[in-house]
């Protein structure tokens, strides 16, 4: 997907810069929701400031390494992965992957305007 940033804020879920002291909440989403680490990635997203995290009942439901084609993004449900979408400064070129078995998420970033990148 590709398009303008939609600047616009999803009630009940903040999103601010990743910290080093999120690392870990981070890592523990991962491996529960793809059973795997991505420390690597993590690590290099911090220390360039690209790390994003979305806060939800006082705990980390989402994180960002950015929101484009070489960077990932996990979250707890759709509306967590839409706080950082919704967030986004930008989504680079050519964009960002959405799976289309996720066909709610497709149609919202639809929705909202982004469209499917092709030359």
């Amino acid at each position: 997907m590709h398009g303008e940033p939609i600047n616009e804020a999803l009630p009940g879920y903040a999103v601010r810069a990743a910290t080093a002291a999120d690392a870990a909440a981070c890592q523990c989403l991962c491996v529960r929701v793809h059973g795997h680490s991505r420390a690597g990635e993590l690590s290099d997203a911090l220390a360039v400031g690209s790390a994003r995290v979305v806060e939800r009942h006082g705990r980390i439901t989402a994180y960002t390494t950015g929101v484009h084609y070489f960077a990932h993004s996990i979250g707890e449900t759709n509306e967590d992965l839409l706080a950082l979408i919704d967030a986004a400064e930008g989504f680079g070129t050519p964009g960002f992957l959405v799976p289309l078995h996720n066909a709610e998420l497709f149609r919202w970033c639809l929705g909202h305007g982004l469209r499917v990148f092709s030359r």
